[in-house]
């Protein structure tokens, strides 16, 4: 499915060492036409790292998209009884993030958004990032990838050496990820080799 004129979310959580593989995709979707809106969790918009300053990366959501990010549970909320978006992709999504979808805890941004979409059954695609997805996580990427309307960007393991539970998106495969679930199928195979 082509993705012009479709409304896509692009839901950013703390994983902040993958921001400069996410921003680019946001890129990409927008040269492809799509309208893009992004969300932030409390700590992605708030929380200053070695991988830059939270102010920027608001201000470069804003540049890329010409929207203002959505920043608070309350502007998130109005997105699924509005039926706003088509499709929102969760990049990066962290171990948190991951626990509390499974779980069906919505205490953010992000996590209302991706309600939001469920409750119109629409995809809601998930670009993980995170330390412990072989380990602790992993029952909670079970049970999502048993869950109707939710789909995985492909992922691999990116350090197996040094840090073995750790899985994370490939995201160059965000755009046909999402054309894809937009047609209700998920992008195969989903666990791949690192790049």
């Amino acid at each position: 499915m082509n993705i012009s004129g479709k409304n896509i979310g692009i839901a950013l959580t703390g994983s902040y060492c993958t921001f400069d593989k996410v921003f680019p995709q946001v890129e990409a979707l927008v040269k492809e036409n799509a309208n893009v809106y992004t969300i932030f969790s409390y700590q992605s918009q708030n929380t200053d790292t070695r991988f830059g300053k939270a102010i920027d990366f608001l201000r470069q959501a804003k540049d890329i998209t010409g929207r203002e990010p959505i920043t608070t549970i309350t502007e998130a909320e109005k997105l699924g009884p509005n039926n706003i978006l088509d499709a929102v992709l969760v990049a990066p999504c962290t171990g948190n993030t991951l626990a509390k979808m499974a779980n069906g805890i919505t205490d953010s941004p992000v996590l209302m958004a991706s309600k939001g979409l469920l409750r119109n059954s629409k995809p809601v695609i998930l670009a993980i990032s995170t330390n412990d997805a072989l380990g602790n996580n992993l029952k909670n990427i079970g049970l999502l990838l048993n869950a109707k309307n939710i789909y995985f960007v492909p992922f691999c393991q990116d350090n197996y050496k040094g840090k073995p539970h750790s899985m994370v998106a490939r995201f160059e495969l965000i755009l046909v990820t999402i054309e894809n679930a937009l047609e209700g199928c998920q992008q195969q195979p989903i666990i791949m080799a690192p790049n």
